[in-house]
């Protein structure tokens, strides 16, 4: 699924990454506490998180994460924007909460980080 598809589904609006709406995302999964995404996230994939600390950015960039999604109408401060800008992670916001952006996407074909359905 692509990113312009992840947008769509969840009604989000994209903060960074703009030219990268074609690209793919593999998987999908929701964590708040980075020590999770650590040791769950694969390379390519969408997170779901509530946080917006750069903490989120950093350890996204670790991982390779495809997408960040902040959930719950957020609004991630001007810091975390030009970090996720600057390691070129694109960033969108939905209203949904973390569960049911989850459900949404899951209901349209992501699969879980497990590779379940």
């Amino acid at each position: 699924m692509k990113i312009s598809e992840v947008k769509d589904i969840l009604k989000g609006d994209i903060l960074v990454g703009e030219d990268q709406l074609d690209t793919v995302i593999v998987a999908g999964g929701a964590a708040d506490l980075m020590d999770d995404v650590l040791s769950a996230a694969a390379k390519g994939s969408a997170l779901l998180t509530g946080v917006t600390t750069d903490h989120v950015i950093r350890t996204a960039k670790i991982v390779g994460v495809g997408a960040i999604v902040i959930v719950r109408g957020k609004k991630p401060p001007t810091d975390f924007i030009k970090m996720a800008k600057s390691f070129e992670i694109p960033l969108m916001v939905t209203e949904y909460s973390l569960f049911v952006a989850c459900g949404r996407l899951y209901m349209n074909g992501i699969r879980g980080l497990d590779g379940s359905w």
